[in-house]
């Protein structure tokens, strides 16, 4: 890529950010107000309409809000006039995007929407517009024209409505002091949502899967329970079922390195560590992960409400189910 197309794509990112810039510092008080009163009072959904460009913006606007708490669909204009309009109810509220506020398809179905008494609240760029004079509220998004290629193309207006857009579902979201946890019953299938729902007892070995010997099992068998069980690692249990330590694959090579051949004439509580790090069962994992972190380790054992081994939890884990 030559220097001059590197400095037009600069060049263009500076003119969006300056756009948004102007239009966030020229917002009219009242207008914003108002919007933002018919939106976090709606007892229904907030329809977010557009066509064209506008319309993908539109789209987009609508699935924040839908995944910020604020429930929320998406209307195409064009369609509303063949039948769309049955998606819409007199308790929700009409967010139009429209940058010129005159397209046909957009302001043909503003009889129906008034008919409804739904709120309309625009965001236009032409405040003289039909759309804007038949508003409720209206925000403008105009941007100079020659922040436009060609002066037609939309770009910087396009960027400056979804910027607003999402300005809007932010405030809706601390408005209903949306949570992260929130956000996650939303997202369960995502990343997030993995981190903030997934517990250690979801992810841990357990029952047969988890190694444990007594404190006076020999370390052959010891060995042997490791190896069998595939997770570099057993717990060390009293005769009351209470842990008292752990063997690693890491205490394996530190104790033969001391003990030499005579390793396998001792018994486990000879060779593990003692009160190693550990979590609770309904700890959530991204905490877990943290605390595996801090210490540098790639194990922890997980213990019950009573100091019993319940199970292991191991780095893959969190990594196979997408939680690191």
């Amino acid at each position: 890529m030559t220097m001059s197309r590197i400095e037009d794509i600069r060049a263009e990112l500076l003119k969006e950010a300056s756009a948004i810039a102007t239009v966030a510092e020229n917002l009219d008080q009242e207008q914003l107000d108002k919007a933002f009163a018919y939106l976090s009072n709606c007892q229904g959904k907030v329809v977010v309409c557009g066509i064209g460009k506008s319309g993908i913006i539109a789209r987009k606007i609508s699935a924040t809000l839908a995944s910020t708490g604020t429930s929320s669909i998406f209307l195409h204009a064009a369609e509303g006039n063949h039948g769309d309009l049955g998606m819409l109810a007199k308790q929700d509220v009409v967010l139009a995007i429209s940058n010129s506020g005159n397209v046909h398809e957009m302001l043909a179905i503003i009889p129906f929407i008034k008919f409804m008494g739904v709120p309309l609240i625009s965001l236009t760029g032409n405040l003289d517009s039909q759309l804007a004079k038949a508003s409720d509220a209206v925000l403008c998004t105009k941007v100079d024209p020659d922040l436009e290629p060609l002066g037609l193309v939309p770009t910087a207006s396009t960027t400056v409505a979804l910027a607003l857009g999402d300005a809007l579902a932010i405030a809706l979201l601390k408005d209903k002091h949306f949570s992260l946890t929130d956000f996650a019953r939303f997202h369960p299938g995502g990343a997030i949502g993995k981190r903030l729902l997934l517990k250690v007892n979801d992810l841990m070995h357990s029952g047969k899967e988890l190694p444990r010997v007594q404190t006076d099992t020999s370390m052959s068998d010891a060995i042997l329970e490791m190896t069998t069980k595939k997770l570099g690692c057993t717990i060390v249990e009293d005769a009351g079922g209470q842990m008292r330590g752990i063997i690693t694959d890491g205490d394996l090579r530190r104790q033969l390195q001391k003990k030499g051949d005579a390793l396998l004439k001792h018994v486990a509580q000879d060779c593990m560590t003692v009160d190693p790090k550990h979590t609770l069962a309904d700890e959530l994992a991204v905490s877990a992960l943290k605390y595996m972190e801090q210490h540098s380790i790639t194990m922890l054992p997980v213990l019950d409400s009573q100091g019993k081994a319940a199970g292991i939890l191991h780095m893959h884990d969190l990594i196979r189910a997408g939680v690191v």
